[in-house]
């Protein structure tokens, strides 16, 4: 009896079956041996090799059903745990032994093979998956540390990371972690974005179910976890999807469409119902087996442009002649409209670093509909103003502002990613002019203005460190750096920052709307010199001053919303974070003396290269 009724065939032929896992792939069957099933339209002949058959093709043939270009059959001898491939013989004539596309596991690198595999995880987060179905995170605080789970500390398991990784992430206050892709890859070392086995967790870290306890434990400590997600490309190895039966299956095969330039990738044919299906259940996959909370979708640019990063003449224009991959924007509005529905809460992030319009605006609206967009200019500009020696800045004052030009025709999620610490660019810390006591204030205040700043966060492991080294991923974090003061110092800001961030709404409950923002001294250019109001739903204040000058700047007269007392909720340049700790003692008065547009103004002492948050007095 097929496992696959012909609602399931008519589903996948449309592309429309959200569950395709459990249709296809390796299935344990309840009379004993393994149910497979593999789409593999062009095939001449498909059969299971494996542990049980010692490998001998043709040992279990699989049997096509209909039209579907679906194969399927049972293994008696087949068993969990067991090592297999799909032997197709291609159009071409010639046979090939091809990793599982829909495994649940597989083999360790550099061996390929697939694993039968059968979850048996009890998870215990009901109670989270409840209120992330109730929390919508663009108004909730979204504050996000970025790892590498190979290299944060060499040689973690899965379990062993439920064990480090999560108390640390919930000492540094984070509310998310975005993990770089845990789905299989055929270089363990590697960044993990040339997928091999998008069902499949990295085995080199351990079994699925060993992946499904790290992100239990996360959950049972208050943390999210959002996946990076490859749906832009795909590697060339010969036993993965590239030409999987014989022809351009997966890929397209006309290399102006189906080859990457940059990456040497092949790249997914989205004009096939089967390919989107495969691309949307695996999305789904993640989300309801896995219990993700999110998926950052890596290359977005790369799939809207049909010519991205290709010269004249080596792309070809859609039916109505223009650069758009219209194909791409349907699949990623039918992504976007399926998980936000099927999943409330949560949340699909972009990393597009285009003006492409309204990519996280709702379809309904003509955007892409995704949650929220990197900021990739937020993130050159900011990064390029305090590169430059502090006396020159006051020439580039505008990339210090011209953000919030833009703040709110996106979802904006502020990046400093793996992106900006490798290949030369040095780290965060290395990039900023002046002595070492100069370099670790600035970095300090750079994170007191990303923390406040319109929109939510996202820092690459190290950052909290000052790491002074790029990264890179053959080796784990410079953890050594905590003895030292200093360093310690800005691991103490960025956990004070998450502690002050989530307990202020000012800082998250409006962040996408004007309302939520008003300037009070954005022209201060000569002194290097920021200050703006961020507002809670109910209009509680925050305001943040930021001096990215060496200099003391005492009677700064600030503009303030509201009179009365006023408090340091934070000041990067304390001595707590191995500052100079130059400040405004416990309380700051202000009057009725409009200046800028605001009704009161205080008298402050601006720290150098500090930031320093204000909030009215508790009564």
């Amino acid at each position: 009896m097929s496992g696959l009724g012909d609602l399931d065939l008519y589903l996948a032929g449309e592309g429309r079956h959200e569950r395709l896992y459990e249709r296809l792939g390796a299935h344990c069957a309840d009379e004993g041996g393994v149910r497979f099933a593999v789409w593999a339209p062009n095939a001449g002949n498909v059969s299971v090799v494996g542990d049980w058959n010692y490998w001998s093709q043709g040992a279990d043939a699989l049997r096509p059903l209909g039209s579907s270009g679906i194969w399927e059959g049972i293994a008696a001898n087949a068993t969990e745990g067991q090592r297999y491939k799909l032997s197709v013989v291609g159009a071409d004539g010639v046979t090939r032994l091809k990793a599982d596309p829909f495994a649940a596991f597989a083999e360790v690198p550099p061996e390929n093979a697939s694993i039968i595999y059968r979850s048996r995880y009890a998870w215990s987060d009901d109670d989270w998956l409840a209120r992330r179905r109730t929390t919508d995170p663009l108004n909730h605080p979204f504050s996000v540390y970025e790892v590498h789970a190979g290299s944060w500390q060499q040689g973690l398991s899965w379990r062993e990371l439920a064990t480090e990784l999560v108390p640390y992430v919930a000492g540094l206050g984070f509310t998310h972690v975005e993990l770089m892709p845990v789905m299989q890859h055929p270089y363990a070392p590697s960044w993990g974005y040339q997928v091999s086995g998008y069902f499949a967790p990295q085995s080199t870290l351990g079994s699925p179910d060993d992946f499904r306890a790290l992100v239990d434990a996360f959950h049972a400590a208050g943390i999210g976890v959002l996946l990076d997600w490859v749906p832009a490309h795909f590697p060339r190895d010969e036993w993965a999807l590239a030409r999987f039966d014989g022809t351009a299956l997966y890929e397209h095969d006309d290399p102006k469409r189906g080859s990457h330039p940059d990456w040497g990738t092949l790249i997914f044919n989205l004009g096939r119902n089967e390919v989107r299906n495969f691309l949307l259940a695996n999305a789904l996959y993640w989300v309801k087996e896995f219990h993700a909370d999110g998926l950052r979708v890596d290359a977005v640019a790369s799939m809207l442009y049909l010519d991205y990063s290709r010269e004249p003449g080596d792309w070809v224009p859609n039916e109505q002649g223009g650069r758009e991959n219209l194909e791409a924007v349907a699949f990623l509005r039918e992504l976007n409209e399926v998980l936000h529905a099927r999943e409330p809460g949560v949340a699909v992030i972009a990393e597009e670093s285009t003006d492409w319009p309204g990519v996280s605006r709702p379809t309904s609206m003509g955007g892409l509909g995704f949650t929220f967009k990197w900021n990739m200019g937020w993130m050159n500009d900011t990064l390029s103003y305090v590169q430059h020696d502090s006396i020159h800045r006051r020439f580039h004052h505008d990339e210090l502002t011209f953000s919030l030009v833009y703040a709110w025709d996106e979802n904006f999620v502020l990046p400093l990613s793996h992106d900006e610490v490798v290949h030369g660019k040095r780290s965060l810390l290395s990039k900023l002019p002046g002595d070492r006591w100069q370099q670790l204030a600035t970095l300090r205040a750079l994170y007191g203005l990303m923390w406040s700043h319109p929109g939510k966060q996202s820092l690459f492991m190290g950052g909290e460190l000052g790491e002074r080294e790029e990264w890179y991923e053959g080796r784990s974090l410079h953890w050594g750096l905590l003895d030292d003061p200093d360093h310690a110092g800005v691991q103490a800001v960025v956990r004070d920052l998450n502690t002050i961030y989530r307990a202020q709404p000012a800082l998250w409950e409006v962040d996408f709307a004007p309302e939520g923002f008003a300037w009070l001294t954005g022209d201060a250019r000569d002194e290097n010199v920021i200050a703006f109001a961020r507002f809670a739903a109910d209009g509680a204040p925050l305001v943040s001053v930021v001096n990215l000058s060496p200099i003391v700047r005492e009677g700064w007269q600030l503009p303030l919303p509201r009179g009365g007392r006023w408090v340091e909720a934070l000041n990067t340049d304390s001595r707590f974070y191995a500052g100079s700790d130059i400040g405004n003692g416990l309380v700051i008065e202000a009057e009725a003396a409009p200046l800028h547009g605001q009704p009161f103004s205080a008298f402050l002492t601006l720290p150098p290269l500090a930031a320093v948050w204000l909030v009215p007095a508790l009564a």
